[in-house]
């Protein structure tokens, strides 16, 4: 394991894709930082981020030597490994908001964007980005976006909170990922956001259609039971949860 740890970049995950070309880098090569000026969620979304109030990690994972038909399963190791951590700093009603979004109660504390590097049909690599929200307080833009400090009422140690995540990710990253499909499956749905709820959801044509979550699908698609009884499985741009 090697951490670089910096005052401040644009992107954690743009950083580490850069080093990674520039020389060969250790697994579980691991980027920080406290200032992150331009992060990034999923769909290209603006991750709003207050300087040395939160944290901000990527991570290289090397050796995966998964199935691409099976990329979730990644996912579904670090959005697990965050919510252990941050049991343990006994944040409660954690839960995990399909995809990959860290929820307390019905708020985002979390994110996670993970970019794979593929080789044929297997991922080699990933590139595994997460922020958290710990100090900051105000969110302009965000409005379901919390943080470790309005959900428990005390200022947090980043330090501490980076290396509990640490501990946490190197533990369930370093596990046979083949092997522990039923388990990891198991686990995601016992935390998933809504599941087996009746829910409201938006499509991209703007329609307002309402359905039960059932699940994930091993390669990441959202199982919703719609009106008329059929389950239909949604992509990430496919369908958005109204919450």
């Amino acid at each position: 394991m090697q951490i670089i740890k910096l005052d401040a970049t644009e992107s954690t995950n743009t950083y580490l894709k850069e080093l990674i070309q520039q020389k060969e880098v250790v697994d579980f090569t691991i980027i920080t930082t406290q200032n992150q000026t331009s992060g990034r969620g999923q769909m290209n979304a603006k991750w709003e981020s207050e300087p040395y109030k939160n944290v901000a990690i990527s991570l290289l994972k090397k050796d995966i030597d998964l199935p691409v038909g099976k990329l979730f399963l990644v996912s579904m190791q670090v959005s697990l490994a965050i919510i252990e951590a941050l049991n343990e700093l006994e944040i409660p009603d954690l839960y995990i908001k399909w995809p990959n979004d860290i929820l307390s109660g019905n708020h985002k504390i979390g994110g996670i964007l993970i970019e794979n590097i593929i080789s044929g049909s297997q991922i080699k690599r990933s590139i595994i980005g997460f922020g958290l929200n710990i100090n900051q307080t105000s969110f302009k833009n965000a409005p379901h976006a919390s943080s470790l400090k309005k959900i428990v009422g005390k200022e947090f140690n980043l330090d501490s909170v980076f290396y509990a995540l640490i501990k946490k990710l190197h533990q369930q990253l370093n596990r046979p990922i083949t092997t522990l499909e039923i388990e990891l499956f198991k686990q995601y749905h016992a935390v998933l956001f809504k599941n087996k709820e009746k829910c409201t959801f938006t499509l991209p044509d703007n329609t307002i259609v309402s359905g039960v979550i059932m699940g994930v699908t091993i390669n990441g698609l959202l199982m919703v039971r719609l009106a008329n009884g059929h389950i239909k499985e949604f992509g990430l741009k496919e369908i958005q949860l109204q919450y």
